[in-house]
């Protein structure tokens, strides 16, 4: 017998060589049926792995993130499994799952229409029907690549080939088909339920990322447990294209893209109201947190980059130029600067921590293929900070950003979650101070509270980050804030400062944002709000409407009013009609009308709508007062 230890910390004995699914029977028969893969000993498996020795279960539904993977990476399986039987020419590349689905990648001379897609999807609910069982089984390295050979799959015989000589190969079967895979998987195609299942899309991927290789079909596809749960996502799915930043942006008069400069963003003057409102806003935050606001240059020598370490881990994405001979670059990240900063003249420990802030201009050389509206961009301007430290504060100090952080994301009704991520492979620095950094985030984090997840290996390159996920009202996530903590930069640079007992000694550097960027942010409230802003950020927060040439004098009155008590107010004189107008503005989101006509002006009281249509009689001091009250409260 083997003692099982469960994630409630209870215990449970078995059979050596029970399979995982047997021991979730043994919890319970309808516990088993939820029961989708799980976790042994920290590493996640399909359930009929046996088990072999003493070991800690916890067993994944489609509750956790680890058994949707399972769940949607079958799903991708049985895609694949469906092109073969419908397509068999055609050529198999990866089929990962995703986080809301899975894709996979195709080398076909047919061209995936929404129609060949319905058919598709057909052909997999065939095969869940069929309910093959899923079977793992592995090779060596030369056993596997004679083998792939023997399947004519070109791309998979390159992903073998990548990997070290001795190393195990595994596959999954279903039936007839065979995909080289990592896993884990369900226990049979049977376990996914067709009538959750749902092919999306298709579009184009260059093979491994690589504009250079050559163009294939991305098919992207979703599934759930239950037909609800799929049209939940469809019902987001729509409502996220209503909310796309990118048609809102156009429609409000926030930004344009042009050909002319691809990835390059133009504001527009309401685009131009809504960011300087924000930054405004972030820098009464960032006084109130004691930041010194900094402003740092845009090109600077390639050697201050070499010193810095992004010239060898960043310089394929950096814009370069010559000055006089000499090689410069347009800067990709702020940090460098305010190193330069705090470089100008010598620090004592009384003045620690020192918080530079700066709205820093930074241009990168994103693929075409990646540039996505605001959200990925060439040029954006990153609300950063550095902080200067010693290493005694930085506990503190970390609590105090994530404090800042809270702040924020509470105002524009945004919740949010922690990933910690750890050192990537491509790491500068010992292995010891990356685990002190790392042990600093973690026990800040969970000082104030907070839960955290491990990202493995995602950290950059000089030191491990907290990343803020903020969820917005359609329950999709943004990575925008980040905390990273940094002990080379400061060393790289032979920074200093005069500690208490009057030695030298090296300062820590903390990096950190919490829109992420201005760019980037616009984007995520744009459809957050749905184009909506609250009172305080709105471009135009009161739009004067006559309703005939005779108010036309009462209205200008009005607009004069407004604009002289802060508020940013247009009149609407054209001659249309009033519904029309009415309409108009309610399309432009403006918060507030005032509908003018000879009643309200002879009484000088106030018609007024909402966006939402909402009616209301107002004195003028009543709706100033309105209006100057949800401005100061920055209401939601």
């Amino acid at each position: 017998m083997i003692k099982i230890k469960l994630k409630d910390g209870s215990f449970i004995e078995v059979e050596k060589g029970s399979t995982l699914l047997q021991v979730a029977e043994k919890i319970s028969e309808g516990f088993a049926r939820k029961v989708l893969s799980a976790t042994v000993d920290g590493k996640v498996h399909g359930l009929p792995l046996p088990l072999e020795h003493d070991c800690e279960v916890t067993f994944n539904t489609f509750e956790d993130a680890d058994g949707r993977l399972a769940y949607r990476h079958t799903a991708s399986h049985v895609l694949a499994q469906a092109v073969k039987r419908l397509y068999p020419d055609s050529k198999l590349a990866i089929g990962p799952a995703i986080d809301d689905g899975f894709y996979y990648d195709i080398d076909s001379d047919t061209v995936f229409t929404p129609e060949i897609l319905e058919k598709l999807e057909i052909e997999m609910r065939k095969i869940i029907k069929e309910d093959l069982p899923v079977v793992r089984f592995e090779m060596p390295r030369p056993a596997a690549i004679q083998f792939v050979q023997s399947m004519d799959e070109p791309y998979k015989m390159e992903l073998i080939e990548d990997l070290p000589e001795d190393a195990v190969i595994s596959f999954y079967s279903q039936g007839t088909f065979t995909d080289l895979c990592a896993g884990p998987h369900l226990a049979s195609t049977g376990k996914l339920k067709g009538n959750g299942l749902k092919l999306t899309s298709c579009t184009g991927a260059y093979w491994r990322g690589d504009s250079k290789r050559k163009m294939l079909q991305r098919i992207y596809g979703t599934c759930f447990p239950k037909k609800e749960g799929l049209d939940e996502y469809l019902r987001r799915i729509e409502e996220a294209k209503k909310r796309d930043h990118r048609k809102l942006g156009k429609e409000l008069g926030l930004f344009a893209f042009r050909d002319e400069a691809p990835g390059f963003p133009f504001y527009l003057h309401n685009g131009m109201t809504l960011r300087n409102t924000l930054i405004e806003y972030w820098r009464q935050v960032h006084k109130k947190w004691d930041y010194l606001e900094i402003m740092t240059p845009q090109i600077m020598r390639r050697t201050l980059w070499e010193t810095s370490g992004h010239w060898d881990h960043y310089k394929d994405n950096m814009y370069t130029t010559q000055i006089d001979g000499e090689d410069f670059a347009i800067k990709p990240m702020n940090c460098p600067g305010s190193i330069l900063v705090y470089d100008l003249e010598p620090h004592s420990y009384r003045e620690l921590p020192l918080r530079y802030s700066e709205l820093g201009t930074v241009h990168r050389h994103e693929l075409s293929g990646a540039l996505h509206g605001m959200f990925r961009v060439r040029c954006f301007t990153q609300d950063d900070a550095h902080i200067l430290l010693a290493k005694e504060q930085i506990k503190d100090e970390v609590m105090r950003i994530a404090q800042l952080f809270d702040e924020v994301y509470s105002l524009f009704g945004l919740p949010y979650t922690i990933e910690l991520s750890t050192m990537p492979d491509d790491h500068i620095g010992t292995e010891a101070d990356w685990e002190v950094a790392t042990n600093a985030l973690a026990d800040a984090i969970t000082s104030l509270g907070k839960t955290y997840v491990i990202n493995p290996g995602d950290g950059a390159f000089y030191g491990p980050k907290l990343d803020f996920h903020i969820e917005d009202c359609l329950g999709r996530t943004w990575q925008c804030g980040t905390i990273q903590l940094d002990y080379q930069l400061p060393g790289r640079f032979n920074l200093e400062f005069i500690n208490s007992k009057g030695e030298k000694e090296c300062p820590v550097m903390i990096h950190r944002v919490v829109f992420g960027s201005i760019e980037r942010f616009i984007g995520v409230i744009t459809e957050h709000f749905a184009g909506a802003f609250p009172l305080w950020l709105s471009p135009v927060q009161v739009k004067v409407l006559p309703i005939t040439d005779r108010t036309h004098a009462r209205c200008e009155e009005l607009v004069k009013l407004l604009d002289e008590r802060g508020f940013r107010v247009e009149g609407d004189y054209r001659n249309e009609k009033i519904g029309y107008k009415i309409r108009e503005a309610q399309m432009q989101k403006i918060p507030y009308m005032l509908v003018i006509g000879d009643k309200e002006a002879e009484s000088g009281s106030l018609s007024v709508r909402t966006r939402t249509g909402e009616q209301l009689t107002m004195t003028v001091d009543e709706f100033l007062a309105k209006l100057q009250k949800e401005v100061d409260g920055k209401v939601i």
